[in-house]
């Protein structure tokens, strides 16, 4: 078949907007192909939504431009733009029957009655309604008012259909079925789908290609393969499917050590003796005699799920999850391998593990061993250690020294939970302040998206003074 080449339809270039000075887009850039299913995926509050209705015009960035078939769309209201939306509550008119809710927009542009039957009549035979045509709305199931809304918005042929998480009302057999009947219509129309969820399941059934976003940015955007099989970060592989994501060391090319073990891989570039992160998906790792594992690990837990068996393995202080058609009995140990294709290598989420601070001690008080300095504008006291006032300091809080203020104070208020990703060991968590991003470790869950106070452990800091009485001198 001869390959033809891929006509962009929609470009955002540089969109950034904020809501109430939180910044939702961060200077996003996406192409969208002619055509091509195209899911948005990402948890609650990632700027999705968002950017599906910048698309749609009902909302406008405060910088960047929206570019369709070349032309810059800034501005051009909803109803002026070839683009047609889907919402998760289908906004069908209750008083109308099927026909003259699938009819609406064709009436309000005044097309011939002749035309507007053929129209309708013929779409809805594509989303399978043909012979509903008089039948109430209140009285169809909530799969075939989802196909009525989706019909609704093809009859007036645009070129981009919007869809936002337009399957979320329904149950979970009928999303499964409608799944399959979006992509089919897709396929059968060739318009293009711009679709937005938050479930991966439905990005990796339906999808051409997957745009993976969070807390405002494009983390990747890929086939449903490629997002799978080959994540670029540990966001990515932990919020697509299941994933046992560890800390290693790249020790150099396809060689890495994990829970003290040295491993083969097949990843180079990475350096030597690099921190990285590790995704090993637990239907990738094998079960075998404990003599034979790469692994060793005693079985905590196991669960029957009809084509495998789910096992919980305690690796040292790591938990490690398995898919397998092979069973052990809680309490054994058993031995693991992976071969090292299924080893997968990331760089870390962020390029350091202290959270370094520099700053200039604002007060001394010899009598207690203790000085201030100010961070963010707040007033930080670090007990149990004196430098005189003026002292420029280097101030290193490796991720253990942080932690979420239990009495609600902190030394910093109000930082965003960017995300939390489990590495068999503990929470890693990425927070974001009003000047920069934190690492902290956790053992219990957070929640992402939400405002928390941070504290800071001194006592587990290295300082480095960079020069002393600086201030004072000058």
């Amino acid at each position: 078949m001869e390959q033809t080449s891929k006509k962009t339809i929609v470009s955002l270039k540089d969109i950034f907007i904020k809501f109430d000075g939180e910044v939702i887009l961060n200077h996003i850039n996406l192409d969208i192909n002619e055509k091509e299913f195209v899911t948005i995926l990402g948890p609650s509050g990632c700027g999705k939504t968002t950017t599906l209705r910048i698309i749609g015009g009902f909302v406008e960035p405060d910088s960047g431009d929206v570019i369709f078939d070349g032309k810059r769309i800034n501005g051009t209201p909803p109803n002026k733009r070839n683009v047609n939306t889907v919402f998760q509550k289908y906004s069908l008119f209750p008083h109308l029957n099927v026909f003259d809710n699938v009819a609406f927009g064709l009436k309000l542009k005044k097309m011939p009655k002749n035309e507007i039957k053929k129209r309708v009549t013929d779409m809805l035979a594509t989303v399978d309604l043909k012979g509903y045509e008089k039948r109430s709305i209140t009285k169809l199931s909530g799969g075939q008012q989802q196909r009525v809304a989706i019909a609704r918005a093809l009859v007036c042929d645009p070129e981009i259909i919007l869809l936002d998480e337009p399957l979320g009302a329904l149950d979970l057999k009928l999303r499964k079925s409608m799944q399959l009947e979006l992509k089919e219509i897709q396929q059968k129309t060739q318009k293009t789908f711009i679709y937005v969820t938050h479930d991966q399941e439905e990005a990796l059934t339906m999808s051409d290609r997957v745009v993976v976003m969070n807390n405002g940015v494009i983390e990747q955007i890929g086939s449903p393969e490629d997002i799978y099989n080959e994540p670029v970060n540990a966001f990515v592989a932990d919020f697509i499917g299941e994933a046992n994501i560890l800390n290693g060391i790249m020790l150099d090319d396809c060689r890495i050590q994990i829970l003290g073990k040295e491993l083969e891989c097949v990843d180079k570039g990475f350096g030597k003796n690099t921190p990285v992160d590790v995704v090993i998906r637990p239907e990738d790792i094998e079960v075998t005699a404990p003599e034979d594992g790469q692994l060793v690990g005693i079985v905590e837990n196991t669960t029957f799920k009809g084509v495998h068996y789910e096992m919980s393995v305690r690796c040292g202080k790591c938990e490690i999850l398995i898919h397998s058609t092979k069973s052990a009995e809680i309490g054994s140990k058993i031995g693991m391998r992976v071969i090292p294709f299924n080893i997968q290598i990331m760089n870390k989420l962020l390029p350091f593990y202290d959270n370094v601070i520099e700053t200039t001690v604002t007060y001394s008080n010899q009598n207690d061993n203790s000085f201030e300095f100010e961070l963010e504008g707040e007033t930080v006291t670090v007990p149990d250690k004196y430098y005189e006032e003026g002292t420029k300091l280097k101030i290193a809080l490796p991720p253990d020294a942080l932690s979420l203020a239990g009495d609600g104070v902190g030394d910093l208020k109000d930082l965003y939970i960017e995300s939390v990703v489990y590495k068999g060991e503990q929470n890693e968590i990425i927070l974001e302040s009003d000047e920069r991003k934190w690492l902290m470790l956790s053992d219990t869950d957070e929640q992402v998206a939400t405002y928390v106070p941070l504290s800071f452990d001194f006592s587990k800091a290295r300082f480095e003074v960079i020069s002393e009485f600086s201030e004072k001198e000058g």
